[in-house]
């Protein structure tokens, strides 16, 4: 035989002793798969529920906000009123 024959027998020898996936390893990828979901998932979760309470937060303080300069428009309306009613009861006096 020659060299080449040598080394095309050796490199079939070895390509058919590869060993597929076992079912042991295949077990415990699966695990650690599920053990990676349990640590991740409640992140993600806590996550999206924080980000969508401070939304809801953001919008209630803008909301909040323009009742505020409303109330203070309305205090002054009614300032005003009082003010021409005092000076109407004063002039009919």
């Amino acid at each position: 035989m020659t060299d080449k024959e040598n080394l095309l027998q050796s490199n079939t020898r070895r390509v058919k002793n590869e060993e597929n996936l076992s079912f042991k390893r295949l077990i415990i990828g699966y695990i650690i798969l599920f053990i990676i979901l349990i640590i991740t998932l409640p992140k993600v979760y806590f996550s999206n529920e924080i980000y969508y309470t401070s939304k809801d937060i953001a919008e209630l303080k803008s909301k909040l906000n323009v009742l505020k300069e409303e109330h203070r428009l309305l205090k002054r309306d009614l300032e005003f009123i009082r003010y021409k009613n005092q000076i109407i009861d004063n002039m009919s006096d």
